[in-house]
């Protein structure tokens, strides 16, 4: 299933399909380590959803909601 990194639930990990956006905020995204195919966590969320925290290549990194609706993932499925 693909989503927006800014719909991803709590505590769930996915892989990191596509950057949309434009010029520098791009950039930003790619130097950031937030390039397709590498594994996301999603942390935690401020309260009004902004900022977002992940996990991404072993550390952790704030997104704003708005980087965040640029990155669009597939959502690894949970173990049961």
């Amino acid at each position: 299933m693909l989503i927006k990194l800014d719909a991803l639930p709590i505590g769930r990990q996915a892989i990191i399909v596509k950057v949309e956006g434009e010029g520098r905020v791009r950039r930003r995204l790619f130097d950031m380590g937030v390039t397709p195919g590498a594994e996301v966590f999603l942390r935690k969320k401020a309260p009004l959803g902004d900022p977002l925290e992940i996990t991404l290549r072993g550390y952790e990194l704030s997104l704003r909601k708005d980087e965040a609706s640029l990155v669009t993932i597939k959502v690894k499925e949970e173990n049961k």
